[in-house]
């Protein structure tokens, strides 16, 4: 039995290494979701910013759910663009800033922010969804405070 000792030594060297190779290769694709969504958060608030319906329906889910203050509604990318163009057109945006940015216990990225309009605000919620090998909006609401 005493002959077997040095084989498990070196199993259990191997199984530390492959553990390790593991964790940095799961920790770099953590930090890779982190940023990809961070970028897209950075591109929609641009495009919030300009007031860019267009532009913002880039970064849209094909199924968006969107609350513009206590109307809640499931709508298509393209739906999604009219409602917004409208929102941006009623409401146009003198600033916008992302307040908080993280990510949900499961993974999900989220952003909160805060969007002026003259004398009005809104606070603004986005998750954010993988799709593919896209970050997506995938709901996001305009709620006035």
């Amino acid at each position: 039995m005493a002959q077997f000792w040095p084989h498990n030594k070196v199993a259990m060297k191997v199984n530390k290494y492959i553990s390790s190779v593991v964790f940095v290769l799961l920790s770099l694709h953590a930090v890779s979701v982190l940023a990809q969504s961070s970028d897209v958060i950075s591109q929609v608030k641009e495009t919030i910013k300009a007031g860019s319906a267009k532009e913002l329906s880039k970064y849209l889910n094909q199924t968006v759910d969107v609350t513009i203050d206590d109307k809640v509604e499931s709508y298509s990318k393209a739906q999604a663009e009219f409602i917004f163009r409208d929102f941006f057109k009623q409401h146009p945006a003198s600033e916008f800033n992302i307040i908080h940015q993280g990510s949900s216990k499961g993974g999900q990225p989220f952003a909160i922010g805060q969007y002026k309009s003259g004398a009005e605000t809104h606070r603004v919620f986005m998750k954010i969804k993988t799709v593919g090998n896209q970050q997506l909006v995938h709901e996001i609401s305009f709620v006035k405070e």
